[in-house]
């Protein structure tokens, strides 16, 4: 599909804009991964405690490959299995994620939605990466339609893009932390992990 304004949504990003959109969960604010004045734009628009990570989401899981270290096996298996989906993955962070992104750990969420308006901004963006969060001040609900997404960030971000029909399921993704041989269920949401 081809957004309406991708010139608009590209220059805004490359120029340290922030900008809300629909996923397959709920509504999200995202900004370049690489610029650290986006990212503490974010947390300003959010009130967002400093100690709360953001995640990376792309089109495509090779795109957040640079981010991490190689992953673990049962890793790979969630991938293959939920991945695009409302499934986010904490795993080892690689030098490539910058702290300002993870709070300071050592780990970074990562996540592919099932959308086709957020596929198409990351296409057309440079590096196909977004840092991201929802579009909802801390502590209140999640945005889960352009009209609540539009109330909550109107004179906030730079853009607010429509959502051309495609609606968000309402419910957070899953946050599954994967070390070692182990799983650890930060947020349960839409999906419940198998590794049947």
């Amino acid at each position: 599909m081809e957004l309406r304004n991708e010139g608009e949504i590209r220059e805004t990003l490359e120029n340290g804009g922030v900008i809300s959109y629909v996923t397959d969960t709920v509504w999200g604010l995202g900004c370049l991964p690489n610029n650290e004045k986006a990212v503490k734009k974010i947390y300003e628009i959010k009130k967002r405690e400093a100690q709360k990570p953001l995640i990376l989401m792309s089109n495509e899981v090779y795109n957040l490959l640079d981010y991490v270290e190689p992953m673990p096996k049962i890793a790979c298996r969630l991938v293959k299995k939920y991945f695009p989906g409302a499934l986010t993955l904490v795993v080892k962070k690689s030098k490539n994620t910058p702290d300002y992104i993870t709070s300071g750990m050592d780990t970074v969420g990562i996540r592919v939605p099932d959308n086709e308006v957020f596929k198409r901004i990351c296409e057309i963006i440079p590096g196909h990466v977004l840092a991201t969060t929802s579009a909802n001040l801390s502590h209140q609900p999640s945005a889960k339609s352009y009209r609540q997404a539009y109330e909550n960030m109107n004179g906030l971000v730079d853009i607010i893009l429509e959502d051309y029909g495609f609606e968000c399921k309402g419910l957070e993704s899953t946050v599954c932390g994967v070390f070692g041989d182990d799983l650890k269920i930060y947020r349960q949401g839409e999906i419940y992990i198998s590794l049947n």
